[in-house]
């Protein structure tokens, strides 16, 4: 069948990972009001691309369960992230992974090596074997085997956001949420990367959230776009028609089809 087109008879897939009117804060006004977002596996990555303190960063912890809701609910598998049982936390934790922009929690003494043995171990502990290898899990970031001696602390910044995203991988999973993962890349090395991430994402069927500044980034990378301003989205859809020139577009959305025309016009992958 030609393109992405669905037969009428076919059912749509299930949301993994859902916010649904989600209103969020951090103690003071609403960081979050009314966001309805939905990540399902084996669909291209979602994109939600805003100005720094727009709220993405706390789109994120909410889907995380690490900012509660003050009205909606987050939902893993249709149950609220915020009454999640031990045993299921345990799944969520191992199912749901984020990579944030400086987010490497890792001793910085460890062999990069040893980072990546013990994420594939702790994988394992979780039923989540996937057969892959640590120079798999490198390669699928564009790290070569001659970074495995090297120790965690020696790397660059740049470095380790892509171990980072090894460690994530490793334990396969159902979705990914990515936070500005790649801001301290190379330019000239971060389509490479995004290129194999695209790859592994689109093998396993994960679910992917991108929320970033880089507009050529999420060009690469997402089907659908959300612009996040003043706390809800306010336009939504494919990159080159949400940047489209338009007037009555809100003043985020024309600040950066402004910033960036070029890419805002090019396709995707």
């Amino acid at each position: 069948m030609p393109g992405n087109v669905v037969p009428m008879s076919a059912t749509p897939p299930t949301p993994l990972l859902q916010a649904t009117s989600l209103v969020a804060d951090h103690g003071g006004p609403a960081v979050l009001r009314g966001i309805d977002l939905a990540l399902t596996p084996g669909t291209a990555p979602v994109g939600v691309l805003g100005e720094s303190g727009a709220g993405k960063s706390t789109l994120v912890g909410a889907l995380r369960g690490q900012v509660r809701a003050r009205s909606g609910h987050v939902t893993f598998e249709g149950h609220a992230v915020a009454r999640l049982g031990r045993r299921e936390t345990k799944r969520f934790r191992a199912a749901v992974r984020v990579v944030a922009q400086s987010g490497l929690d890792t001793d910085p003494r460890w062999s990069v090596e040893r980072a990546v043995t013990s994420a594939l171990a702790d994988a394992r502990k979780a039923g989540r074997t996937s057969g892959r290898t640590v120079d798999d899990l490198l390669d699928a970031v564009a790290l070569e085997p001659r970074f495995t001696p090297r120790t965690v602390g020696s790397l660059s910044g740049g470095e380790k956001q892509r171990l980072a995203l090894a460690l994530a991988l490793a334990t396969r999973p159902d979705v990914l949420l990515l936070d500005e993962p790649l801001t301290a890349v190379d330019p000239a090395m971060r389509g490479t990367v995004a290129d194999r991430l695209a790859e592994q994402v689109a093998e396993h069927g994960t679910a992917v959230l991108l929320v970033s500044h880089d507009i050529e980034l999420v060009r690469r990378l997402c089907g659908t776009v959300h612009v996040l301003a003043d706390g809800v989205f306010v336009a939504s859809g494919p990159l080159a028609d949400v940047l489209r020139p338009d007037d009555a577009a809100h003043p985020s959305v024309r600040g950066l089809a402004e910033a960036a025309p070029l890419v805002a016009q090019r396709p995707g992958r």
